[in-house]
């Protein structure tokens, strides 16, 4: 008698926890024949709750110091390091060649700790000391936008998912994450790295399920600041949506995410806010100026 497979459940992840989708619904993609996993289909409501966590996170995550944000994320490269099997047989079961498995999962972990390197350089690199006629100082610094939305690529399960989520919350934002709808393994695989790594939990959130189910709600969502798109064509709706409260949209797509161009700190900008700061200068034997 032949067997009844049993296929793994991949949950989503919400503030450093697993639950199943509040929908109680589950789609079983498949590759070259082979049923891939029972993944939700995450809802409406499941996209509130990863923002409310993600809100919750947000201002602890952004408050760290750079040097811890890079001792997190750099640990995030060696909890991946240490899983190497399971995330190369996970990019073999969604098609990829054994070899290419391998690069992807390489590329993967080295990008995690060139980002590491930049968390603590960026404000120096970036912000900046502006000439004034007045006698004040005046500091140009960069502070986070807050909860940013991130449509996940949907041909590169797993380097693309980290070269668009780790840029975001170097600076302090937290993310809530759609991910790959044909190639969702190693999403949920990834949040199972996150979950046991330093990372607080709602810093990154990962929803599965349909684009077309969730694309309006995270794109009018309120309490959203930033979306970025990192699929081919950004929805029409997109720029009149953002607008409802001024999100900043932009957009992430490659056809070559191995390509150096993103290496890249500027990515960290695409979700900063420059912050200006005035300080008057004391004068010797007189009182401050005014301003």
């Amino acid at each position: 008698m032949s067997r009844l497979e049993v296929l793994k459940t991949y949950k989503i992840y919400i503030g450093g926890k697993f639950p199943r989708t509040e929908s109680g619904r589950y789609y079983t993609p498949e590759q070259n024949g082979s049923k891939l996993g029972n993944i939700c289909l995450s809802s409406r409501k499941d996209f509130r709750n990863a923002v409310v966590a993600a809100r919750s996170a947000q201002g602890s995550w952004a408050n760290r110091s750079a040097f811890n944000k890079s001792q997190i994320i750099y640990r995030i490269a060696e909890m991946l390091e240490g899983r190497r099997a399971q995330f190369i047989e996970e990019l073999i079961k969604m098609g990829a060649s054994k070899a290419k498995a391998v690069k992807e999962l390489e590329e993967s972990i080295d990008r995690l700790v060139y980002f590491a390197g930049w968390c603590d350089k960026y404000q120096q690199v970036f912000g900046s000391v502006n000439p004034v006629a007045s006698a004040h100082f005046n500091f140009s610094m960069y502070e986070a936008q807050g909860v940013v939305s991130i449509v996940a690529p949907e041909d590169s399960a797993l380097l693309g998912l980290i070269s668009a989520v780790i840029p975001v919350i170097i600076g302090g934002n937290t993310a809530v994450i759609i991910a790959s709808e044909s190639m969702p393994l190693c999403a949920i695989s990834f949040a199972e790295v996150l979950a046991t790594s330093d990372l607080p939990g709602g810093v990154v959130n990962i929803l599965t399920g349909h684009e077309k189910e969730l694309i309006d709600h995270i794109s009018k969502h309120m309490d959203v600041n930033g979306l970025l798109y990192c699929r081919e064509n950004v929805p029409l709706s997109f720029d009149e949506n953002c607008e409802i409260n001024m999100k900043r949209l932009s957009h992430l797509y490659s056809t070559n995410w191995s390509s150096e161009d993103l290496e890249n700190p500027y990515l960290i900008l695409d979700h900063l806010e420059v912050k200006t700061t005035w300080h008057p200068i004391e004068q010797i034997g007189g009182s401050a100026p005014s301003y």
